[in-house]
């Protein structure tokens, strides 16, 4: 039986495209179609990214992907190439926030800006009573409705019973 990187390159001939014709259409590097038709999946950094190569080349060439992924899963792991776990990284509160807060998107505008606004008025209300608090009462208070006479002894008037 032939392997999936022949069967693609005899699909490919047959349907009598380049190299280069296939990359363009599947937006793959050439380098990366040659070795998969070579079988050469040293090239590739992670399995994943060589089943993603070789679907998309098999859909273009009309193929049947199942097939194609089946044979390409036995040939992988009968080199000796793990299949790849997606299991999520461990987060902490801080990685949680952060994804809350980026996800949060436009429905959390309005709360964000209203608590924004309570919070700069109940600063700026804390900070005006305590500058009032600070002064002395006396401060900026005008001269009194009765003034000295220019004679410092005298008395201001009783009134009259």
């Amino acid at each position: 039986m032939p392997t999936v990187g022949e069967q693609l390159r005899a699909a490919r001939e047959a349907q009598r495209l380049t190299v280069t014709q296939v990359a363009d259409m599947t937006k793959i590097r050439s380098d990366h179609i040659r070795a998969i038709d070579q079988g050469n999946y040293d090239v590739f950094s992670a399995p994943v990214y060589i089943r993603g190569f070789v679907r998309t080349y098999a859909v273009t060439l009309k193929l049947d992907p199942a097939v194609i992924l089946a044979q390409l899963n036995a040939e992988l792991s009968a080199s000796g190439a793990q299949t790849p776990t997606f299991a999520p990284p461990a987060s902490g509160i801080l990685d949680s926030a952060m994804f809350h807060l980026s996800t949060a998107g436009r429905r959390m505008l309005l709360p964000i800006l209203v608590f924004l606004l309570l919070a700069g008025a109940a600063t700026t209300a804390v900070v005006l009573l305590n500058h009032r608090a600070a002064q002395h009462p006396l401060d900026g208070l005008s001269p009194g409705l009765y003034q000295t006479a220019d004679n410092p002894g005298e008395t201001l008037p009783l009134p009259k019973h």
